[in-house]
Order: structure tokens, then C-alpha cells, then sequence
């Protein structure tokens, strides 16, 4: 009987165990291969890059949006300095996501919100520290590393195309002031 007990004990230690470690390590671990893979596809850190128009021969992940155009940054706020996010205006729908090393979505911002013509100025912070004097919207990263993400509505390739001009003027760079 206590052998069995103990056999019992162990088996579910062993499954607590098991699933802690799915729960806290494996979103780690996709992220960071997600993260290696981008900055192997030319994605930098601090710096927005536009993915190509989503078809089936450009798909990379399950199901993105054929209608969205996307620009992505990862950052890493090693050195503890704030990044500055600019979002350029657009006519359409466009929003700014921030997802942590873990997957999880931190914030989302939606361009333009208040003032169209304004876009999304945002300034990314390891910790609440230095806030009052840093521009636009403040955010708080959880952690170091994570993904920043522009989704824009751009449904057919002419409005593809005005993404392109206007992500030029994306910004994802260490804050300067």
C-alpha cells in the first residue's frame, strides 16, 4: 500500500512538474526560434521591417491575415534604454501589438487613435522609470526581449503598395532624448 501511494506521489509530482515547465519554458522557446528565424529573414532589432504581401507562396505562419500587411520589430531592451515606436498615419485600419518573450500580447495601441494624422507615438520601457520625460504613450515591457507588430488593412496590392511608402517612416529605434 505506501508503495503504491509513493508510486502515485511521484507520478504526480512528475506531471505538476511537466506541466510547469509547458507552461513557462515552451513559449519561451517558440519565441526565441521565432525570433532567431526573423532576424535570419533580415527582420533587425530596433527597426521595423514590412513582410511581404501574405499569398499562399509567402505564408509563413498558420493563417495571417491576407488582408493585413505587417511590420515588425524585435527589440531587446538589454542596455535598459526606452525605444521610441512611431507608426506612421494611414488611411485605414492599422494598429501597433506588442508580444513579450513569452508570447503574450502587453499592449496593443491603435494608430491614429485621438488624432489620425498623427500616428502612433509610443515609447517601450523596461520598467517605470524615466516616464514622465519620454514622448508619446508609454508602455511597459514585462521583459527584455519581445516583438513589436504593425498590422495595416491592405486588402489588394494598390493598397499594399501605399503600406510600403508609408512604412518608410515606421520608426523602432533607442529612444534620444
Amino acid at each position: 500500500m505506501k508503495r503504491a501511494m509513493l508510486l502515485i506521489a511521484l507520478f504526480c509530482a512528475a506531471a505538476l512538474a511537466g506541466h510547469v515547465f509547458v507552461l513557462n519554458a515552451v513559449p519561451r522557446i517558440i519565441m526565441n526560434k521565432a525570433m532567431t528565424k526573423m532576424q535570419a529573414r533580415g527582420v533587425p532589432v530596433h527597426g521595423f521591417a514590412l513582410s511581404a504581401r501574405t499569398t499562399q507562396e509567402t505564408q509563413t505562419v498558420v493563417r495571417p491575415s491576407p488582408d493585413l500587411a505587417y511590420s515588425i520589430c524585435l527589440y531587446d531592451l538589454k542596455d535598459g534604454g526606452p525605444l521610441t515606436i512611431y507608426a506612421a498615419p494611414y488611411d485605414g485600419y492599422a494598429s501597433v501589438s506588442f508580444f513579450d518573450a513569452r508570447t503574450n500580447n502587453f499592449a496593443s495601441v491603435r494608430v491614429g487613435e485621438g488624432d489620425e494624422a498623427a500616428g502612433a507615438k509610443l515609447t517601450l520601457h523596461r520598467e517605470a522609470q524615466d516616464m514622465m520625460e519620454s514622448p508619446g504613450r508609454q508602455i511597459i515591457s514585462p521583459g527584455r526581449k519581445g516583438i513589436i507588430l504593425i498590422r495595416r488593412l491592405a486588402p489588394t496590392q494598390a493598397e499594399y503598395d501605399k503600406v510600403v511608402e508609408i512604412s518608410k517612416n515606421d520608426r523602432c529605434e533607442p529612444a534620444k532624448y
